[in-house]
């Protein structure tokens, strides 16, 4: 057993040694940890220790509320109704199983899923792997800047320009690393404020349209899809793609990281297994809410409805964005922009400000996870220690340059169309991160009566199979929408180098003794600090 003291923080791992001289490792990201004070009773929940677990779970749960998120909710309602909700279901099912095998690993082996994969790979493969995680999290980062240049847009009645709102989110930074300073239980309250404020704003809109709540239930309990079509189709493999985020999981991993655990003791590990994963229960439970009332709210009021007819309704109460909606009798599309829009129109202008309101708390809020999720990432993947501004600066210049240049040359359908892309990215990316989350913690050298089951290891195994193939479908369909022969020979060429390299990840030639020994001595190794 080994343990570390860094000021009034301890961690603790039960493993084996290997009789390896560990090394000092380096310090985390959080500079605090959050004590849990003791409860001898451990048969019942204690309200006390589950609320020094609560705020990782809540963090983790705003990349299920970003604007790409939103706006895959709106299109959901408005190409099928109430029938895709059990969909969105059972995506936010699955990404609760596997954000608790994110932070079961965490808290088990005191590692993130970034810190453990620099150990388990090699050099060429774990630097892939980092690019593709670092494409998610740029990927994310743009539809957070996208997201909140549309919310200045609709706020300011058009006065503050897309490409001026985009410029504002760079502020971003600033603030953020701000508000970083006054410690991580204060940081945590300010996010719960904000998805409190989503939960709020789009509750009014949802209270405002009052969907039917007969077809509410039985667009989420019953797995059906009447009627549905190729769009239908394509639309029910995108919420699974905006819902299941990639870099959330290795987030999420580290996020658990901040509360002290003595990991020597695993009564207390398996304490802190059950309430993370209450927490984590909780707030995605929230997210879903939210999602559920995006999804009604269009699915009421403007599933089946035609471009005539919001162009008549937006006319006739002086919308000067009437002309978004051509005349003629093809079915309604919309995006974020256009959402709030046709929501002023049908249910007056405070619906439009709210809605505003709520698109850009999405925005601001997912805006720090990710500058998390890239930090530990970072660190985790190359064991590199940048500084907070440094990290924040590069991933905000990269996601800004390309979105300021769509903003400024083109017009916010092109900058709203730029999320479908970047949920293909998220898409394609997603493998990145469920395999080694389901490999790792299925390692019994690695996580000790911890380890998953048969069961969930079968489970597991299928559900990743299932969500990667259904994403690959979203990617193909996307793909063959641009009917270009050059880009359909780029796509195979690296859709063959991709599959080789998931091939590669879901191998389980690591799976054995040799290669858990040595998983098992880098940990050890890893977690050792300066000790008294």
């Amino acid at each position: 057993t080994t343990h570390s003291h860094r000021g009034s923080s301890r961690t603790a791992v039960f493993l084996c040694s290997h009789g390896d001289e560990p090394a000092p490792a380096p310090a985390t990201y959080f500079q605090q940890r959050v004590p849990v004070p003791e409860d001898r009773n451990t048969n019942r929940i204690s309200l006390r220790r589950l609320w020094a677990f609560t705020g990782p779970g809540f963090l983790m749960s705003i990349a299920y509320l970003d604007p790409g998120n939103i706006e895959s909710d709106l299109q959901s309602g408005a190409k099928a109704g109430f029938k895709l909700l059990w969909v969105l279901l059972g995506a936010t099912a699955i990404g609760l199983l596997l954000q608790r095998l994110a932070a079961r690993l965490g808290v088990v082996t005191g590692m993130h899923l970034a810190e453990v994969c620099h150990r388990h790979y090699r050099t060429v493969p774990r630097i892939l792997l980092w690019l593709m995680v670092e494409l998610a999290i740029i990927g994310s980062d743009m539809q957070e800047v996208i997201g909140c240049a549309i919310a200045f847009n609709l706020l300011s009645s058009g006065r503050i320009p897309l490409w001026g709102g985009v410029l504002i989110t760079i502020m971003d930074t600033f603030v953020f690393l701000f508000l970083d300073k006054y410690g991580l239980r204060k940081l945590e309250a300010f996010f719960g404020l904000l998805i409190t404020l989503m939960a709020v704003t789009f509750g009014y809109e949802y209270v405002t349209v009052g969907p039917d709540q007969g077809q509410l239930l039985k667009g989420m309990f019953v797995p059906y899809c009447e009627g549905c079509g190729p769009v239908q189709l394509t639309q029910a493999v995108g919420i699974v793609g905006a819902v299941i985020m990639p870099h959330n999981i290795y987030l999420h991993s580290a996020l658990v990281k901040s509360r002290e655990v003595d990991r020597s003791n695993r009564k207390e590990v398996k304490e802190a297994n059950k309430y993370f994963f209450i927490e984590s229960s909780m707030a995605l439970f929230v997210s879903f809410l939210i999602n559920v009332f995006v999804v009604a709210v269009f699915a009421e009021g403007f599933y089946g409805r035609t471009n005539q007819e919001v162009f008549h309704v937006c006319n006739q109460t002086g919308s000067p964005h009437s002309h978004l909606f051509p005349l003629n009798n093809h079915t309604l599309e919309v995006d974020i922009y256009k959402g709030g829009v046709v929501l002023g129109c049908f249910f007056g202008p405070a619906a439009l400000y709210i809605w505003a309101v709520g698109i850009l708390a999405a925005g601001q809020s997912s805006t720090m996870t990710g500058t998390y999720s890239g930090q530990f990432v970072m660190e985790g993947f190359l064991n590199l220690r940048w500084s907070r501004f440094a990290r924040v600066l590069l991933t905000r210049s990269i996601a800004v340059t390309p979105t300021l240049l769509v903003a400024v040359f083109q017009d916010v359908h092109s900058l709203t169309g730029m999320n479908d892309f970047l949920n293909v990215l998220q898409s394609m990316q997603l493998p990145f991160a469920l395999l080694p989350i389901l490999t790792f913690t299925s390692l019994p050298a690695l996580m000790s009566e911890f380890a998953n089951g048969l069961v969930f290891k079968v489970g597991g195994g299928v559900v990743v199979l299932i969500v990667c193939a259904i994403n690959m479908y979203f990617v193909v369909v996307y793909v063959t929408e641009l009917h270009s022969v050059w880009i359909y020979v780029t796509a195979a060429i690296l859709s063959v180098a991709y599959l080789t390299f998931v091939g590669y990840l879901f191998s389980p030639s690591c799976s054995s003794a040799g290669c858990n020994d040595g998983l098992v001595r880098g940990f050890s190794t890893s977690l050792r600090t300066t000790s008294t």
